[in-house]
């Protein structure tokens, strides 16, 4: 499987499970798992140096890592309701970038199959009895 997909639905998935606890769980235990998300977030974007990603992967890489500093920060800075909707934006924002990421991976895998050229009569087989 590509690094792209797997990078993007990796943090589709973190980005979902940050919206839903930030609305189930005590902003004190949020917090704690906004600060991993936004660990986990950086590391996914870490993965930008890896080479064939693309321009367009790499300028979501990097956006991927400054949304996770920033919710790093706001997971140490921030308590209380406002600690619980800015993760919760966070995790929004999370899917987002990952759905960008998922369809721009999605385009070329498209780009790639339809540039194959199919030309009929270029084989014949002939059926023996």
């Amino acid at each position: 499987m590509n690094s792209r997909y797997l990078t993007n639905l990796a943090l589709a998935v973190i980005g979902a499970f940050v919206v839903v606890v930030s609305l189930a769980w005590t902003p004190s235990t949020f917090m704690w798992i906004m600060l991993g998300s936004g660990i986990a977030g950086m590391v996914l974007a870490g993965t930008a140096a890896l080479p064939r990603r693309g321009l367009a992967q790499r300028t979501l890489d990097g956006l991927i890592a400054v949304l996770g500093a920033w919710t790093i920060v706001a997971s140490l800075v921030f308590s209380g309701s406002t600690v619980t909707w800015l993760g919760f934006a966070s995790g929004i924002t999370f899917v987002a970038l990952a759905v960008i990421g998922l369809t721009l991976h999605e385009l070329s895998t498209e780009r790639v199959v339809h540039s194959f050229e199919v030309t009929p009569g270029a084989r014949q087989y002939t059926e023996i009895g």
